[in-house]
């Protein structure tokens, strides 16, 4: 039998951020205690800022009974001379009955002691407060706080807690609340509680009463009413984040629109937007595909005259953009200039941030003439220059106040002085890519200083041992190297992990470089998503250049991952078993005129017609090599490796090892598991 739940923990304001990363978790861990309880059942979970709501529609009244069964001793042992021994004592006193009771069972061909009860399930009322106050001990919002005299801690404040099965309120009390069939609406309309009679008044009340429960329904209203904005000639950005974290701190969500004063769009527009979005939670609009003077905030107000709201928005919006200006022309003033950057340290084994520019600025000369046919256009003293100036914005008040402009500020800032573009453009492109979907230096100038600063990073942390471990990375370096291997395939860039790092160490002391090779060989590994054995099977081959892994990867992997390769896989398997006590570095020479088999002749033949012809690419070669199958088959079963006469199998096994490192110019083929 089955009654709807309705639980509903209502608490002060919840913070947005620490509230929308717990929310993924919230249900499941709701779902997990009632399964434990063995009290599963689909729900609803709503929120807003003040409540956490669960709703079943179909609950138990109780737990399913469960049969548990208890296997003793043989009898043989349990009883001697129809006696019980102690273990028939002890094994009825474990099942709480007497000996009289204890019951007979057959297990793995003995008959043994046995006992079988039936465990009646426990009434829902009576496991419901447990259930409630396990599952708020396990939310995890980050920070939690106390309050009054408890020694239990939430994220804020619980003031009230309903739970009502059926038309029956649960009653129990938890983190000092005593539960009830009351709720609080809007704090707008009233402070005062609302008694509900069963869920469904519930609902409608609390409806009533200025709350939009469902949060899906708060963020439907609020792009509806961006919509009717829209049509008034804007354009409103949708940041996705944005849009949740107002969904999670409205229950009554209106979207106003605002304006601010047009001297302010004198500011870089990125400054704009993030005193709105960073601060304030607004949404900057657009008018033929520039930022207009005005801005949508999202209220949770409810009243008939929103003029308030929006005059106060727009005054703290004006104050905020008005010390923005200010710094904007004290920074224009001053210019950009590295020589502050002295007396800023960086770390204090490493020095200062203009250190930091030294040690890039020589990176970047090596990696200019690393790839002087790609930068040949572009002075090597611009470069420098650029290096030297990349983190020169750090000085300025702008970065000051917003820490999140570092490099798109220094390109305004250039911009303003005269500097030449692809300068500026290298300073605002100099941290790409910044995430998963992060966009990636635009060109090859701003590609070798955003090379240099995470290589520098890296080689620097790694040669004063901040390594990082685990989950650990304080400074980092993970995303910085998946960040160079990013620019190096998107530039296709060669860059190997031995010549280039090892000629790039000379400027940093006590630093293993095998260490740093294996980071961000791990790095490339989870970056490219293969069969492991195929990347280990690149690595193999001794191929340390980033951009030839990748591309042997991809061009092995597609073979690899099919249901063709199965049968290619057993042949070439046995290819590397047949050369594998074989000298692979003395000199494979092959004597056409010891075979003694038609199999060696046409294998030897097609081998040298498939090795000498020219492929666009690896995996057109692979797929030519790979073809060689039902000649090396033919080979295998009327061709005898281990010949009496010890020149003709030294000429068939190098016959072999030829085709064997063919393939490992690409990939070692004895390292693919399939």
């Amino acid at each position: 039998m089955t009654k709807p739940l309705l639980i509903e923990i209502g608490v002060e304001e919840l913070p947005a951020l620490p509230l929308l990363k717990e929310l993924p978790n919230i249900p499941r861990k709701w779902e997990q205690i009632l399964e434990e309880q063995k009290l599963k059942s689909p729900f609803h979970f709503y929120y807003t800022p003040r409540r956490l709501v669960f709703w079943h529609t179909d609950f138990a009244l109780r737990q399913p009974d469960t049969v548990e069964e208890f296997y003793g001793a043989p009898v043989e042992i349990a009883f001697k001379e129809n006696q019980p021994t102690p273990a028939a004592l002890g094994f009825a006193k474990k099942c709480g009955i007497s000996v009289e009771e204890l019951q007979r069972a057959t297990k793995n061909g003995k008959e043994v002691l046995y006992y079988r009860t039936t465990k009646p399930g426990k009434p829902t009322q009576e496991l419901l407060p447990g259930v409630i106050e396990a599952f708020l001990h396990r939310l995890n919002f980050g920070k939690s706080m106390r309050w009054g005299d408890l020694q239990e801690s939430f994220i804020r404040p619980i003031r009230w807690i309903g739970a009502m099965l059926g038309e029956e309120t649960i009653a129990f009390e938890c983190y000092g609340v005593r539960s009830g069939a009351y709720t609080y609406g809007h704090r707008t309309l009233s402070y005062a509680p609302i008694a509900y009679k069963t869920p469904a008044d519930y609902f409608e009340k609390l409806s009533d009463s200025g709350v939009i429960l469902d949060p899906s329904a708060r963020r439907s209203r609020i792009l509806e009413q961006f919509g009717q904005l829209e049509r008034e000639g804007y354009r409103i950005e949708r940041d996705e984040d944005l849009l949740e974290e107002v969904v999670a701190i409205t229950e009554m969500p209106t979207a106003l629109s605002g304006a601010f004063d047009p001297r302010f769009l004198a500011l870089p527009p990125e400054v704009i937007v993030t005193s709105m979005k960073e601060h304030q939670r607004y949404f900057p609009l657009f008018e033929k595909g520039k930022l207009a003077n005005r801005f949508i905030v999202v209220s949770n107000a409810i009243t008939d005259d929103f003029s308030q709201i929006v005059e106060g928005n727009q005054k703290v919006l004006r104050a905020r953009l008005s010390d923005a200006l200010f710094f904007y022309e004290n920074d224009l003033q001053r210019g950009l200039s590295p020589e502050g950057l002295k007396e800023v340290t960086y770390m204090q084994e490493l020095g200062s941030i203009y250190d930091k520019e030294l040690r890039e600025k020589e990176i970047a000369l090596y990696l200019y003439r690393r790839y002087a046919d790609r930068l040949q256009k572009f002075d090597s003293d611009l470069l420098e220059r650029t290096v030297m100036l990349t983190k020169a914005d750090l000085l300025t008040d702008m970065v000051y106040e917003f820490p999140e402009l570092q490099g798109i500020m220094g390109y305004y800032y250039a911009k303003a002085a005269g500097e030449e573009e692809s300068l500026a453009i290298a300073l605002k492109e100099q941290y790409l890519p910044e995430g998963e979907e992060s966009a990636l230096p635009s060109n090859d100038f701003s590609a070798v200083v955003a090379m240099s600063g995470k290589l520098d990073t890296i080689l620097a942390l790694f040669a004063i041992g901040k390594i990082p471990t685990g989950t650990k990375d304080p400074f980092a370096m993970r995303r910085a190297a998946l960040g160079i291997i990013k620019i190096v395939l998107d530039r296709e860039f060669a860059f190997d992990l031995r010549e280039d790092l090892q000629a790039l160490a000379q400027g940093y002391a006590d630093i293993d470089l095998s260490q740093v090779e294996a980071f961000f060989i791990e790095r490339l590994t989870q970056y490219l998503k293969v069969n492991p054995s195929v990347i280990q099977a690149v690595l193999s081959s001794n191929e340390r250049n980033i951009l030839e892994i990748y591309r042997k990867t991809k061009a092995l992997d597609e073979i690899v991952s099919t249901e063709r390769f199965k049968p290619l896989h057993t042949t070439f398997k046995r290819v590397a078993n047949i050369i594998k006590d074989l000298d692979m570095n003395e000199t494979l020479s092959v004597d056409p005129a010891l075979f003694e088999k038609e199999a060696e002749v046409e294998l030897y033949r097609r081998f040298k017609e498939v090795d000498t012809a020219f492929y666009p690419d690896y995996g057109s070669r692979l797929q030519a090599l790979f073809g060689l199958k039902k000649e090396i088959d033919r080979f295998f079963d009327e061709v005898l490796v281990n010949a009496k006469d010890p020149a003709v199998m030294h000429n068939r096994k190098h016959l072999i090892g030829q085709i064997y490192e063919a393939f490992k110019q690409i990939a070692d083929i004895k390292e693919i598991t399939g």
